[in-house]
C-alpha cells in the first residue's frame, strides 16, 4: 500500500471563531429543522414525515409553526441527514441522536445542507435546466472570491465572475471533439451565450439561496459569508490544495481514473483524495458520475466508488437508495444505508441476505482476480 507524507494540520483564517462556536450557529441555523425531526421520530405517532395533510396540521399545532416552515424544516432536516425515510416510515437519522453532544456531527449536517443549497431553494421555474446546472456548478467560483475577499464583494464582481464561469462552461459543452467523426447529421442551432439578464437572474437565485441555508448575508448591492459559511468554504478551498499536491493529480480526473488512482493508497489517504474530489463538483453531479462507475463491469471500480459515497454522507443517500433494486449494486447499497443509519461496519453484514452476501464476495473476489487487490479480501 502507498502512504504520503503528511503536513501539518492547516489553520483556519484569522478570525474564524473557534470549533464550537461554529457549532452554536450550526445549531441556530437548524433549529426548527431539529425541532421537526425529533416530533417526527417521538411524536404522538413516531416514525410519521409531517408531509401529509393530518400530519402536517398536527405537526403546525404541536410546533407552534406555520405549515410552510414544517415543510421547509422537513426538507432541511432530511438534507442536513437528522432523519432517514424507510418507505413511510421516518427515523431519527444518527446526527439526531448526537445532536447535542458532537460539534462534528452538527457540522457535518450543515455542510451537507450548504451543499444542498440549490435543493433548498429550487430555481426559477421559467429558467431552462441547463443554464440552472452551468450555475451550480459555477458557483464555488463566486464562494471562493467570497471567501478569499475576507469581507463584503459587490454584486457586479460576483456578477462578472459568474458569467465568466458559466461562458467558459457553456463553450465546453459546445466544442467540436477531435479526430475522424462520423457524418453530420442535422441538429438543432448550437446554444448561443446566455445573456447578461438570465445570468443576473441566476446569480440572484444563487445568492438567495446560499443566504437561505446561512452560508452569506446579502446587503445593499454586497455580498459577505458568514463565519460558519467562510469556514465551509476554506475547508473544501483546503482539501482541493491537499489534493493538488497529490502526485496521481487525482483531483481533475473522472470518477473512474480517480478511483483506480485511489486504490492501492490506504483508507485514510484515500478518503482525503475523495473528499478533494467531491469538493471540486457539484455534489449531484459528483454522486451520479459515481454510481455510473459503480453500474461498469470493473468489480473493483464498483466497490471504491461505494466507498467514495461514503464520504459524501448525507447528500448521496436518495441516490442510494434508488438503486436498492439493481442486483449487481443492492449488497453495497444495502450496506451504505446500514452504516448510514449508524450500524457497526463490523455489523452492517447482517442485513444482507445469503444469495446477496454471496454475490459480493464472488463480486469482491473478481476484483481481486483483475486488479490483485488481495487485501480486498481481507
Amino acid at each position: 500500500m502507498i502512504t504520503r507524507r503528511t503536513r501539518p494540520a492547516p489553520r483556519p483564517p484569522e478570525g474564524t471563531p473557534p470549533r464550537a462556536e461554529l457549532a452554536r450557529q450550526a445549531r441556530t441555523a437548524l433549529a426548527d429543522a431539529v425541532r421537526i425531526a425529533r416530533w417526527a421520530a417521538g411524536g404522538s405517532r413516531p416514525g410519521t414525515p409531517p408531509l401529509a395533510a393530518t400530519a402536517l396540521e398536527r405537526a403546525s399545532s404541536e410546533l407552534e409553526l406555520s405549515p410552510g416552515q414544517v415543510r421547509s424544516g422537513w426538507d432541511r432536516a432530511r438534507l442536513a441527514g437528522l432523519v432517514e425515510l424507510h418507505g413511510d416510515t421516518a427515523r431519527p437519522g444518527w446526527r439526531l441522536r448526537a445532536w447535542d453532544r458532537d460539534d462534528s456531527a452538527v457540522l457535518r449536517g450543515w455542510v451537507a445542507l450548504f451543499d444542498a443549497w440549490s435543493l433548498v431553494h429550487p430555481a426559477p421555474e421559467d429558467i431552462e435546466s441547463t443554464a440552472v446546472a452551468e450555475a451550480v456548478e459555477a458557483v464555488p467560483q463566486v464562494l471562493s472570491l467570497l471567501q478569499l475577499s475576507a469581507g463584503p464583494v459587490t454584486v457586479p464582481a460576483l456578477l462578472d465572475l459568474l458569467g465568466q464561469r458559466v461562458a467558459e462552461l457553456h463553450e465546453e459543452r459546445c466544442e467540436v471533439p477531435y479526430g475522424p467523426q462520423p457524418l453530420p447529421v442535422p441538429a438543432e442551432a448550437a446554444p448561443t451565450a446566455h445573456p447578461e439578464a438570465l445570468v443576473a437572474l441566476l446569480l440572484d437565485w444563487a445568492l438567495e439561496g446560499l443566504a437561505a441555508v446561512g452560508a452569506l448575508t446579502l446587503g445593499s448591492g454586497h455580498a459577505t459569508l458568514t463565519p460558519l459559511g467562510n469556514w465551509a468554504v476554506w475547508v473544501k478551498l483546503e482539501q482541493i490544495c491537499v489534493a493538488a499536491q497529490s502526485p496521481a493529480g487525482n483531483i481533475e480526473q473522472s470518477a473512474a481514473d480517480m478511483l483506480l488512482g485511489c486504490a492501492r493508497l490506504t483508507p485514510g489517504p484515500a478518503r482525503a483524495e475523495y473528499r478533494a474530489w467531491l469538493a471540486a463538483r457539484p455534489v449531484g453531479s459528483a454522486v451520479a458520475e459515481l454510481l455510473g462507475v459503480a453500474r461498469g463491469e470493473d468489480a473493483l471500480l464498483r466497490g471504491l466508488a461505494f466507498e467514495a459515497l461514503r464520504v459524501v454522507g448525507a447528500p448521496a443517500e436518495p441516490e442510494v437508495r434508488s438503486v436498492v433494486a439493481d442486483p449487481s449494486l443492492r449488497p453495497y447499497a444495502l450496506l451504505w444505508l446500514a452504516e448510514y443509519d449508524g450500524a457497526d461496519p463490523e455489523d452492517a453484514q447482517e442485513v444482507l441476505s445469503r444469495e446477496e452476501a454471496t454475490w459480493l464476495w464472488v463480486d469482491t473476489a473478481a476484483a481481486v482476480a483483475d486488479h490483485g487487490e488481495t487485501a480486498l479480501l481481507v
